[in-house]
């Protein structure tokens, strides 16, 4: 049970991370989503500027442990991540991505949610073809 624990910790803590990349942009379509995405992003930046341990890498050790595993090898990122699904010396310019990401999903939030306060859901731009 512990396996399957380990393995559905490490699920959660993928989705965790994609959202943390791509979940401002839910709030395009959802606006009350972005403050959920902001706790999130904080949530992603403590544990990975500050020393601030993760809870899901905790768990994921925990359930190791109960298997007669040691806690991850450099933690979560450094296990599963650097070298495995990117290299590690592009770490700058993945962050440099991610960050543009979050950027660019909160602006358009801003945009969209500005544009329903002033017209609803007419057009953005008025087009005249005269």
């Amino acid at each position: 049970m512990a396996g399957f624990l380990a393995n559905v910790t490490v699920a959660v803590h993928i989705f965790a991370l994609v959202f943390i990349g791509f979940g401002g942009f839910l709030a395009w379509r959802w606006p009350k989503m972005i403050f959920v995405h902001v706790f999130f992003a904080a949530w992603g930046i403590l544990v990975n500027v500050f020393p601030w341990p993760c809870p899901l890498t905790a768990a994921e050790n925990y359930f190791r442990h109960q298997q007669g595993l040691g806690d991850l090898p450099g933690g979560f990122n450094a296990y599963y991540l650097y070298d495995t699904v990117f290299p590690r010396s592009s770490l700058p310019f993945v962050v440099v991505i991610a960050m543009a990401t979050v950027i660019v999903s909160y602006v358009g939030a801003y945009q969209r949610r500005r544009h329903r306060r002033h017209g609803g859901d007419a057009p953005a731009h008025r087009v005249s073809m005269s």
